[in-house]
């Protein structure tokens, strides 16, 4: 389609030069001899870019300009003046015109400035879009679901992205936490600028202050330059801290600092730096609970949970899974440029029937696995691990169980049915069980389960 212009003077003959040199370079060209008839146009007919001389009798290019931005904000304008009067093209510049020319003006000069004006539009209006599809990119819609620990969630996440506090993350590993963050932020007053992340239980504590504060040249061996840290960084945006539960209790100090007076000091400076910041922590500890053995700030804790979210585990949500094996399948189906595979009634069952410990995460994990290697059209249950079908076979009673069980011998089967299928990691276990760790550490003394902790993970 080609480009709309108007050209607007009230002299026949630059109106006729107009038409036809810009007919030639392949615009479509309306002309209109007054401001009057040019504004009756211009509520009428959508044009790209309007061309307009400043000096007409009855009403001049700037009213024209003035008329027309009352009514189309947005509309591109282009000013022609003599060269003595360049104050008025100033003014019309001020009032919202894109460009001026001065007559009288060579050819090549107009189509340079159109073309100019031209492509500026189009960057903006690509822009334009490309924010839109960032911003519902990371929106809450492409959080999959719509159970109603979702719903609630997502309903929840919406009204705190408008405000400005602080948001505390809840959730096991996998289960979104980043990516709520994240839309939390583009759907927040502070979407243009940035959004900086970092994984707290990722970096050693030396490195973690320096990445955080930022430190000056010589500050410590190694440190050969100055260094913003990501508060600086982050200054005007959001701040997202994941494995917050991992800090020290000296890096808690310092945070603590940046939350009551938003100022940070970088290693090795003595002057402070105001930074404006808004900070997301997240974790998947139980916070309360580091609380209470003295692993984590009580004041920061409460700092840090002005707003809490918490996302529900995939277990909770189980009539989601369908829904994601879908979008999943979808997903690394278009990813391998093949045709979308279906998945068989029995390979569903297994998928519903598993608990998941590693959330969302592990079933997009596995399900981009199954899609890789399958060779036909649908996936099977021998698609996917063998650990899967077994939880078929999983029972709460155990093979010490007695035929006549006590209460006791009941609660120590459970435990150590929750326990296996959490893979021994005792946050996930107790949060499940409905109890607090330290309370399962002593269960599990008790009934003398130590074999089925994971020690690698032993306080996830």
């Amino acid at each position: 389609m080609p480009t709309n212009i108007l050209v607007i003077d009230d002299e026949d003959s630059m109106c006729n030069f107009l038409e036809i040199m810009l007919k030639k370079e392949g615009y479509s060209v309306d002309t209109a001899c007054d401001g009057f008839s040019a504004v009756d146009l211009l509520k009428e007919n959508n044009y790209d870019l309007v061309i307009s001389d400043m000096n007409m009798p009855g009403m001049s290019g700037l009213e024209v300009l003035q008329e027309v931005k009352s009514f189309k904000s947005d509309q591109d304008f282009i000013v022609m003046t003599a060269f003595a009067t360049v104050d008025s093209a100033i003014e019309a510049m001020k009032l919202g015109a894109a460009d001026y020319i001065t007559k009288p003006f060579k050819v090549d000069e107009i189509k340079l400035t159109i073309e100019k004006s031209i492509n500026r539009k189009q960057l903006v209006s690509e822009n334009k879009v490309l924010k839109k599809q960032l911003q519902d990119d990371n929106s809450f819609s492409n959080f999959i679901g719509n159970s109603e620990p979702v719903v609630k969630l997502k309903k929840l996440a919406s009204r705190v992205a408008s405000s400005d506090s602080t948001v505390l993350v809840l959730g096991e590993s996998g289960t979104g936490k980043d990516f709520i963050s994240k839309a939390i932020h583009h759907l927040s007053p502070r979407c243009n600028a940035p959004f900086i992340t970092i994984n707290c239980g990722a970096i050693p504590e030396n490195l973690l202050e320096s990445e955080l504060f930022g430190h000056k040249k010589g500050a410590f061996t190694g440190a050969i330059k100055d260094k913003d840290g990501l508060f600086k960084v982050a200054d005007g945006g959001t701040l997202f801290l994941d494995e917050i539960g991992n800090t020290s209790l000296a890096i808690q100090v310092k945070l603590l600092r940046v939350l009551e007076d938003k100022i940070i000091t970088p290693l090795g400076d003595t002057n402070p730096i105001e930074v404006d910041v808004r900070l997301i922590a997240a974790t998947n500890a139980h916070l309360e609970e580091d609380v209470k053995l003295g692993r984590f700030r009580e004041d920061l804790f409460y700092r840090l949970n002005v707003i809490p979210i918490e996302i529900p585990s995939l277990r909770e949500r189980k009539e989601d899974i369908p829904l994601l094996v879908d979008f999943f399948i979808r997903k690394f189906s278009e990813k391998i440029s093949t045709e979308i595979k279906t998945i068989s009634k029995d390979a569903s069952d297994i998928l519903l029937s598993y608990q998941w410990p590693g959330n969302v995460r592990e079933l997009e994990n596995t399900l981009e696995r199954a899609v890789l290697l399958n060779r036909t059209n649908k996936l099977e249950v021998s698609d996917f691990p063998e650990k899967l079908s077994k939880t078929e076979n999983l029972s709460v009673v155990a093979d010490s169980t007695p035929l006549n069980p006590t209460l006791e011998s009941m609660e120590k089967a459970y435990i150590h049915f929750v326990m296996s299928q959490t893979g021994g990691k005792k946050r996930q276990a107790a949060k499940i069980l409905g109890i607090d760790t330290s309370t399962l550490y002593r269960k599990i003394e008790r009934y003398s389960l130590k074999d089925l902790q994971n020690k690698e993970n032993i306080d996830e």
